[in-house]
């Protein structure tokens, strides 16, 4: 801090020898002894508080970090699940309309008695489906999620 030498030292000591005399030297000299360690303690205090200033502000900002990160996650996790419901539902239409299709068509392909065979060689042959005969048509679309919240076996392991 201050650049001062031992010969400095020794100068400033023989002139407050000289000048307080030597019944008040060390009075004096505890008194500056004194007033250096609370300006020590002072500076201490002022350097700590604010460098723990500074770990907070390093803290709240990796803090904001981390949860701005997990938003981003978040929001891929909600994309992604939205995608894979959709992809889930256009698959469940996709199934569910060959059958609801092959059901209704199948009617319009069967060839009037009285028509001859005529008639039965124009119209395509009928396309078997591995599908029940009944109509699903109307049919709701398959609910994956699981359908009670009881406990199972498994769960009282996690």
């Amino acid at each position: 801090m201050f650049d001062i030498g031992f010969s400095e030292v020794f100068v400033i000591a023989i002139v407050a020898l000289i000048v307080l005399g030597p019944e008040r030297l060390p009075k004096a000299a505890r008194f500056a002894g004194l007033w250096v360690r609370r300006a020590r303690a002072q500076w201490y205090s002022v350097k700590s508080e604010l460098e723990n200033e500074l770990a907070d502000e390093e803290l709240k900002r990796s803090l904001r970090q981390a949860q701005d990160d997990l938003r981003q996650v978040q929001e891929q996790l909600r994309n992604s699940d939205q995608a894979v419901r959709n992809e889930v539902d256009e698959l469940n239409r996709s199934i569910a309309a060959p059958v609801g299709v092959a059901a209704a068509t199948q009617p319009a392909l069967e060839a009037p008695a009285d028509s001859g065979e005529a008639a039965t060689a124009a119209a395509p042959p009928a396309v078997e489906s591995a599908a029940p005969a009944d109509d699903y048509t109307g049919a709701a679309l398959p609910d994956y999620r699981p359908a009670s919240t009881a406990q199972t076996p498994n769960d009282e392991r996690r």
